[in-house]
């Protein structure tokens, strides 16, 4: 595209891009409009001369790129583009908010060969990382990605006991349930824009079975009722209550948390400015005797800044690590980090120098944040070996790829278990997509923001 004879096709497509940002959302309007417009522009590849003798391949390379390119030059704009879409959002998400409390795989009647937390959190993952991306396609990979980590666990799980391969009656439960858990933000819309803007050429056989499969798992968790999960009508009308109860309760204490803050806060600037009214007073007596000066120094003391109560190191920890986990980009605040999920069996002898510099940095920065606060630093709880987990699975690579670290926060031996397992499983993730094409593909493609010939 950067040939001097594909002007008219970057042309044609800035041009494109421009005219359809500056209409009003119409979704089903804007899905004709660029299916049609990448239609057409991919017959022209074909017709044009920078792409004669160009292979199959080549020029499917050149239409993917071209969605790409487009989709995410569009994405903002028609991305959950009518209130519609986000209404549907916000319902769905608040739907399997509460049935993730309580549901269970027997409620589906997911055998229990199929039942497996390891690789239903894997599946999770995969799903939970479709909002990272904004091309239809690399959207799609992740539910390909998802759904194939369920596929491989009821494959392996029948043929350890003999039965015929599964099918779509035992794919779909497990499904439903892996997504319930994952409950990814505007997951709704993400469908919506796949159906809508993924070429319609290139939505087949495996990858619109699978397609197809969440679609389903969608609408089911749209109706779920109580006779779904094989549950009593008022013994699931009592478990969604509940679950409401306890989300509108982390919500209240969290406000009444911040309210209480605020009124110590408020408390505390009250109580100081009566101190210098006082102080003002007594002062003003001598005011024949001390002369200017002491004026000076009363303004002073009157305009300076009331003094706050200093938080502990503890409180700082909570407040931040209660401030990440509300954060969806969770990941990407840590990745920079090394060595965080890291254990000593995927540690190699060139490591040992980064991870002493990591440690003395570390160091510092708490005595420094200690000292500057006025307080005595909290020596450590936790010893290595309270941190071991369960051995790592089989099939896991010796090293480990996930850089992430830990930086000033107070973490406990459950949370560094869970997050050391979360490692594990990024690091079975990149063996399971190692051997997929469509998801390979869809990583390469993220390096470039241009449609380009290959």
């Amino acid at each position: 595209m950067r040939q001097p004879s594909a002007a008219e096709f970057v042309k044609s497509i800035k041009g494109f891009i421009v005219t359809f940002s500056n209409r009003a959302p119409d979704p089903e309007h804007d899905s004709v409009a660029v299916q049609e417009f990448l239609e057409n522009m991919e017959g022209a590849f074909r017709a044009h001369t920078p792409w004669a003798g160009s292979s199959e391949e080549e020029l499917e390379s050149a239409g993917e790129g071209l969605e790409k390119y487009v989709m995410t030059k569009l994405f903002n704009r028609v991305f959950a583009s009518v209130p519609e879409d986000v209404k549907s959002d916000e319902e769905l998400f608040e739907k399997m908010s509460l049935l993730q409390q309580f549901i269970r795989p027997e409620n589906l009647d997911i055998k229990p060969e199929y039942q497996n937390e390891t690789s239903w959190l894997l599946a999770q993952k995969e799903l939970q990382k479709i909002n990272m991306y904004k091309a239809p396609r690399d959207k799609l990979a992740c539910i390909l990605n998802c759904c194939k980590v369920i596929n491989n666990l009821l494959l392996n799980a029948s043929i350890v006991s003999n039965e015929n391969p599964p099918g779509a009656d035992e794919f779909l439960p497990v499904l439903i349930y892996v997504t319930i858990k994952a409950n990814p933000p505007q997951l709704h819309s993400n469908l919506l824009y796949i159906q809508r803007y993924r070429r319609q050429s290139r939505l087949v056989s495996e990858a619109q079975y699978f397609f197809t499969n969440i679609l389903s798992a969608e609408s089911f968790i749209w109706n779920i009722d109580a006779e779904s999960l094989s549950m009593d009508e008022r013994d699931f009308q009592k478990k969604m209550d509940g679950a409401r109860e306890r989300l509108l309760g982390l919500s209240a204490s969290s406000e009444n948390q911040g309210d209480q803050t605020n009124l110590d806060v408020r408390e505390q600037k009250s109580q100081t400015l009566k101190a210098s009214r006082d102080s003002d007073v007594n002062l003003s007596s001598k005011d024949n005797d001390q002369g200017p000066g002491l004026d000076m120094r009363r303004d002073s003391d009157v305009n300076s800044n009331p003094v706050e109560r200093v938080q502990s190191i503890s409180d700082l920890e909570k407040k931040g690590a209660a401030e990440l986990l509300k954060e969806d980009d969770l990941h990407k605040k840590v990745q920079e980090y090394p060595f965080l999920f890291a254990r000593s069996g995927d540690l190699t002898v060139a490591d040992v120098e980064n991870l002493l510099n990591s440690y003395k940095q570390l160091v510092l920065k708490y005595v420094a944040l200690s000292q500057g606060m006025g307080v005595s630093p909290e020596p450590p709880v936790q010893s290595m070996h309270d941190l071991v987990v369960s051995e790592e699975p089989k099939n896991a690579k010796d090293t480990v790829t996930f850089n992430e670290s830990s930086e000033g926060s107070s973490r406990t031996g459950d949370d560094i278990k869970n997050d050391t397992l979360h490692s594990e499983v990024d690091t079975m993730t990149t063996q399971q997509t190692s051997a997929d094409p469509s998801y390979q593909k869809a990583q390469q493609d993220e390096a470039s923001d241009q449609p380009e010939h290959t």
